[in-house]
């Protein structure tokens, strides 16, 4: 089969990844053999690529945003042969640890993490975890749903984090696959959104959507905020944002990795209660919970398709912001 692989990690300008041939892959115990029919791109895989994120598996194979045709299945398996399933980001947790007892598995000292510690989805076949795996809105097709399966689930935790209270003002940092689909829940959900971007024709998808206000990154708010969210992996955005929040306001910081924060002036940034809280992966309760509710809101992404031997090209179109929403690979 062909897969992508991270080479040798560094700018994605100097090309750290190769398309190769591999073996198919067996399932083993507890697990599923999935045929991709396609795979969401992800800033995560960008950051694995270009070495911000540290190796965990030499030569791995991103992606994380998997939908795919269980092919086989080992023991112990609930999913089926034929099943269509949806593969995202938290591969596995130990199960027995005081943050999985207590409902908090996302923060697992021993969670693995698809495209990271295990082989990805930027080939023709991966293996997933059975019991990390979700079933998929039947109403969406494949390309749609690949983006749910992170940057759809990040996204609403983030969100969720951000404590946006009923008919609320959330501001945007950043307009790219997470954001877009964070913005339909929370209109949905009665919310004034207002987004900050650099791209125009993000702003301009932002308003297509019905966000109140697009701007740029640094723009000024035109009225204080109940919560905010920033997506951008740049750590200067966070002063802009809490500069930005009423007060009470909490900032949710999305994303895995993030450029060194400024430093904050105490009056300007958190007096009058504002708050900083970040987001680290999910749980599967996230993952259900937001795509229950993506079906009934008919949440939809924003797709760029590439075939799977122009990955790389996607990864670096997605460092330059050339296309809007969320780039998707179809092999």
């Amino acid at each position: 089969m062909r897969a992508w692989v991270v080479e040798k990690p560094g700018p994605i300008q100097d090309g750290p990844m190769r398309l190769i041939d591999r073996d198919v892959p067996e399932p083993g115990p507890g697990e599923l053999l999935v045929r991709v029919l396609a795979c969401g791109v992800c800033r995560t895989d960008l950051h694995v690529a270009e070495g911000d994120l540290p190796v965990h598996l030499p030569r791995v194979t991103p992606g994380h945003q998997i939908v795919g045709e269980v092919t086989a299945a080992g023991p112990g398996c609930l999913h089926d042969v034929g099943d269509r399933v949806g593969v995202a980001w938290l591969r596995g947790t130990d199960g027995a640890c005081r943050f999985c007892r207590r409902g908090s598995e996302n923060l697992c000292p021993n969670s693995r993490y698809t495209g990271w510690d295990a082989h990805g989805g930027y080939a023709e076949y991966a293996i997933a975890v059975d019991a990390f795996t979700y079933k998929l809105p039947e109403g969406l097709d494949d390309v749609e749903a690949a983006p749910l399966l992170c940057a759809g689930i990040i996204g609403y935790r983030a969100l969720r984090r951000a404590e946006l209270p009923p008919g609320g003002r959330l501001g945007l940092w950043g307009f790219g696959g997470s954001a877009h689909l964070a913005a339909q829940v929370a209109l949905a959900e009665g919310a004034e959104v207002y987004v900050f971007t650099r791209g125009t024709a993000a702003r301009e998808l932002a308003l297509t959507l019905g966000v109140t206000w697009a701007g740029d990154v640094y723009d000024a708010s035109p009225c204080p905020l109940d919560a905010a969210v920033t997506f951008a992996p740049a750590g200067e955005t966070v002063p802009a944002a809490l500069s930005a929040l009423d007060r009470g306001g909490t900032l949710a910081i999305a994303g895995i990795h993030l450029s060194d924060v400024p430093v904050l002036n105490y009056e300007k940034h958190l007096f009058q209660e504002r708050q900083v809280r970040s987001v680290t992966s999910n749980t599967r309760a996230d993952g259900e919970e937001f795509l229950r509710l993506a079906d009934r809101m008919r949440v939809r992404a924003t797709t760029r398709p590439y075939p799977l031997d122009e990955a790389d090209t996607a990864l670096a179109d997605l460092s330059a912001g050339r296309f809007t929403g969320a780039a998707v690979l179809v092999p």
